[in-house]
């Protein structure tokens, strides 16, 4: 099947409708789990393409890109070509057998500074001679959204290989630039507050209730700033704690930080979509990427759990106490 027309496409797609079925049909688990063994060794990195996207690509692949955006929905052509251009980078992955369908790609907006909101980086600003000229002067490169484009290659590698490869791309063409950071969602964040706020005992449960009511609705960007100072260091022990398989790790975190990133920095209001108040209180962090201290990061994470992190972070967690709205929440405060 896989050298027949199509074939490495339609067990792709097989996969995928597994997926959808598993629950139901947990003998299915067997094959799923033999397609997943295969789909390892076709699509290893020795076959995979990286490709640079803009504007002059093909339509065929452009089309995909806003069909296959999973964190910053990409709003019709006018938004893509924003996306795609000169103080902006896409970078795919492609495989040989779906030769016009990317396998996972990352967007990247060239700036200056470290990034701490995505909304200024989604928005469409000046021509294309004032994008260059901010590519110019960009001492930075903000990894903001990847996406996996292919359902049933869940579970294949290819994130990794993408972000470190495409680092060495920008430091080749653009010498100048100092600083690889991601600008990334903490998906899990509300949830796991949410949690701690349910058990029973918690000394901390009267600031929990607080942050729970008071710090963001999905319908709104807005948040109470008393709360700041809360939610920042309880994000902070979120990120830097010991994962468990009650607990396990926030993924997006466990992502970068498995790939040997750092976590430099916690943004409040970093998204003010609804989607990011609802996940994270519209928080987002900064994951640094230095090539210097990448593999002894990746090694710490992966052999004991430890989270590489900046002096900031430290400080967010070494704080003893947390100024609370009321003089009787300000106790008991040690996430």
């Amino acid at each position: 099947m896989n050298m027949a027309p199509g074939g490495t496409s339609a067990l792709v797609a097989m996969r995928n409708e597994i997926a959808e079925r598993l629950r139901d049909e947990p003998t299915l688990r067997l094959l799923d789990r033999d397609l997943k063994h295969l789909f390892k060794s076709w699509f290893n990195r020795g076959f995979l393409e990286l490709r640079w996207i803009d504007w002059q690509s093909p339509a065929a692949v452009l089309e995909k890109l806003i069909a296959y955006e999973a964190v910053h929905e990409i709003h019709g052509w006018d938004d893509l070509r924003r996306r795609l251009a000169p103080d902006r980078r896409c970078f795919a992955f492609f495989h040989p057998a779906l030769p016009d369908d990317p396998l996972i790609f990352v967007e990247v907006a060239l700036v200056e500074g470290l990034a701490g909101a995505v909304q200024p980086l989604l928005v469409q600003d000046g021509d294309d001679n004032a994008a260059r000229n901010r590519a110019a002067r960009a001492d930075t490169a903000i990894f903001y959204s990847i996406s996996n484009c292919q359902d049933g290659l869940r579970g294949i590698p290819f994130g990794n290989f993408l972000i470190k490869q495409v680092v060495e791309e920008l430091k080749n063409e653009l010498q100048h630039l100092a600083r690889f950071s991601t600008l990334s969602s903490v998906p899990g964040l509300r949830r796991w507050l949410t949690k701690r706020l349910a058990s029973t005992g918690d000394p901390q449960a009267a600031l929990l209730a607080r942050i729970a009511t008071g710090a963001g609705r999905p319908d709104t960007a807005k948040s109470d700033e008393s709360l700041k100072p809360l939610i920042m260091r309880f994000c902070a022990a979120y990120l830097t704690r010991r994962a468990s398989t009650q607990e396990p790790a926030d993924p997006v975190a466990r992502f970068h930080l498995g790939n040997g990133a750092c976590l430099e920095w916690i943004n409040w209001l970093g998204n003010t979509a609804p989607r990011g108040i609802q996940e994270s209180f519209g928080l987002m962090v900064n994951y640094l990427y230095d090539i210097e201290t990448i593999e002894s990061n990746h090694e710490a994470f992966v052999n004991d759990g430890t989270v590489m992190r900046s002096a900031e972070v430290d400080a967010l967690l070494a704080a003893e106490h947390i100024s609370a709205p009321n003089p009787e929440l300000a106790e008991n405060t040690t996430p």
